[in-house]
């Protein structure tokens, strides 16, 4: 699958089949995610890979839309490290383009995958922050639930010319 095709094709995928995802599939997904761009090339970036039934199973409790994790072989936590930050805010833009190029990878590998938005919603940050044990200066941006798909979604048209402005508005 070429680049243009994994992102036209990629679609937030919600129901898992039983199967197993392979750590080594995991640590693709990771480095994909960690080769996404940041300011500064500061990599702000840190994951936290849950697998556990027990911790995926308490998420939904904390997070209202991420009932699906509860189906997942896997789940991601993309967090932002303010105390490697060289440009005070950006960890939020560096690692959400972390989390683009690892719902990229995951579709371009057979996996389905969903972006489930964590930041800047305090209860939902304070919630992962207990369940995961995260230092201070970590901050949860995303949950990303991880499964081989029990679901397939249409490719819907989404180019739309009239929010492209040429030079000015």
């Amino acid at each position: 699958m070429d680049a243009m095709e994994a992102i036209v094709t990629r679609r937030s995928v919600r129901k898992y089949t039983s199967r197993a995802v392979p750590d080594e599939l995991v640590k693709e997904l990771l480095e994909a995610a960690m080769y996404a761009p940041s300011a500064g090339n500061q990599q702000p970036w840190h994951f936290v890979v849950i697998r556990d039934r027990e911790v995926m199973s308490r998420i939904p409790r904390i997070h209202p839309y991420a009932a699906m994790v509860i189906e997942a072989a896997a789940a991601v936590v993309v967090c932002g490290d303010t105390s490697m930050e060289k440009h005070k805010g950006f960890w939020v833009q560096d690692c959400s383009a972390a989390t683009e190029n690892l719902l990229i990878a995951a579709h371009a590998k057979g996996l389905g995958a969903v972006w489930v938005g964590i930041y800047p919603n305090g209860d939902r940050v304070k919630g992962f922050k207990e369940l995961l044990g995260l230092p201070d200066n970590i901050f949860p941006l995303a949950l990303i639930p991880i499964g081989f798909p029990a679901e397939k979604k249409a490719q819907p048209a989404r180019y739309e010319g009239s929010r492209v402005h040429k030079d000015r508005w």
